[in-house]
């Protein structure tokens, strides 16, 4: 279960990454009268981002609470 999360975990903090630089060049696409992404905006791609760290954020949390409890016992 350990390396399950673990793997989820740097998927979506990798995912997020790539979803902030989707973000950035929609912006600078949409400056210059362009689109790479008709159905989401820019502003779109950062909270779907946001919302992926806040998941990883949780599980990187779990992890640490729980070799905290394996090095007290």
């Amino acid at each position: 279960m350990e390396t399950f999360l673990s793997w989820i975990s740097r998927l979506f903090f990798v995912g997020a990454f790539v979803l902030v630089g989707l973000a950035i060049l929609e912006r600078g696409a949409n400056v210059v009268g362009y689109t790479f992404s008709p159905t989401y905006q820019s502003g779109r791609l950062l909270e779907f981002a946001a919302v992926m760290l806040v998941f990883v954020i949780a599980i990187k949390l779990r992890e640490i609470r729980d070799q905290l409890k394996t090095s007290k016992t």
